[in-house]
């Protein structure tokens, strides 16, 4: 360690953190040149420059005052990302994306958790406008095509404030939205599945008025009778494993014929479901088939593995944090384009 360094240490009372003055003096360089290494400048910096102002800020324990960067540009490094619920698999995926988009752009993401519940989203999007995030994600399922007045008027301060705002599905106002085809995929999959001889289904699906599973409940709905089979029931409960399970109970009770198709509207609905069927003393596959819709990887290790539409999650999640920090901006429909993924959960009930 320098002399200077000596000194500088010396100089700060016990326990005060070091400021970007103390790792200016310590790396031998201006206040303006610290700053600009430090706190996320566009200005160029030589690399000799940056490798001194880098070490010194480490050896002296510098963090950056992020709420002083906030109040100097606007706009802090923060993406705030807003799901249902963390420990759903779909929304781990998603925030992962993001994550990863987000490390690329230098940027740190708060993840806060709406249990689905409107009056908790807007006290969220609230506080979060208090760290003038570069970003809000809405990835949370929503209930309505747009947002309500009051979250909306949340959003629109948001944005006037400098932050952009990018909603996983319909938004309104000032907000760019990245969509996936929920209906469009279970059309698709209802038609595999009436190809494969199924003709009759039931669908478990979440209480009426989320739109992710509305969209996927009348999809599959219009693909099933196209194709010339029949909706037997719909049975409604949330987007859970436990839900998945008690929904595929109460079918069964209700009666179940052999060669039925079950659509769970998510694959965490529908390996519930699995467990549904053992536990009524019925086999999955033969006797009654199973569906999903994403992809989750758990999906993939069940057994039998299941049957479903497979949505690109980390690429949505990437997508988004793109659509929130880039000014030029455009959709890559391609990158989230699905596809139906047959596996043994759905055997085909017709000779090949």
């Amino acid at each position: 360690m320098t002399d200077m360094t000596l000194e500088g240490v010396r100089d700060r009372p016990r326990g005060q953190a070091a400021t970007l003055h103390d790792v200016a003096r310590e790396a031998g360089v201006s206040l303006a040149t610290a700053s600009r290494v430090l706190n996320g400048s566009e200005r160029k910096v030589a690399e000799s420059y940056r490798e001194r102002v880098e070490d010194a800020a480490a050896r002296l324990g510098y963090s950056a005052n992020l709420s002083a960067q906030a109040t100097a540009k606007g706009t802090s490094a923060i993406i705030a990302l807003l799901v249902a619920d963390i420990a759903d698999p779909y929304f781990g995926q998603i925030a992962s994306g993001v994550a990863r988009g987000a490390d690329e752009a230098g940027l740190v993401v708060t993840i806060a958790i709406t249990d689905r519940d409107p009056q908790r989203e807007v006290k969220l999007v609230r506080a979060l406008r208090g760290q003038r995030p570069r970003g809000l994600i809405l990835a949370a399922s929503r209930s309505t095509e747009t947002p309500t007045a009051e979250l909306q008027q949340e959003l629109d301060a948001l944005s006037s404030a400098g932050g952009r705002v990018v909603a996983l599905g319909p938004g309104g106002g000032d907000v760019r939205t990245v969509m996936i085809d929920n209906r469009g995929g279970a059309h698709a999959l209802a038609t595999a599945l009436a190809g494969r001889g199924y003709r009759s289904a039931i669908i478990l699906a979440a209480h009426e008025g989320v739109r992710t599973s509305d969209d996927r409940v009348a999809g599959f709905t219009a693909g099933f009778t196209a194709a010339g089979g029949a909706v037997a029931r719909v049975y409604r409960g949330s987007l859970t494993r436990e839900s998945g399970v008690r929904m595929m109970v109460d079918a069964i009770d209700d009666g179940v014929e052999a060669g039925t198709v079950v659509f769970g509207v998510t694959d965490v609905i529908a390996i519930g479901a699995l467990t549904g069927v053992r536990s009524s003393a019925r086999t999955v596959g033969g006797d009654i088939a199973v569906a999903g819709f994403d992809d989750i990887p758990t999906g993939r290790d069940v057994t039998p593995a299941l049957t479903t539409v497979r949505v690109p999650l980390e690429e949505v999640g990437y997508q988004t944090l793109r659509a929130a920090v880039d000014a030029d901006w455009q959709l890559d429909a391609d990158a989230l384009s699905l596809s139906i993924e047959v596996r043994e959960s759905t055997p085909p009930r017709l000779a090949t």
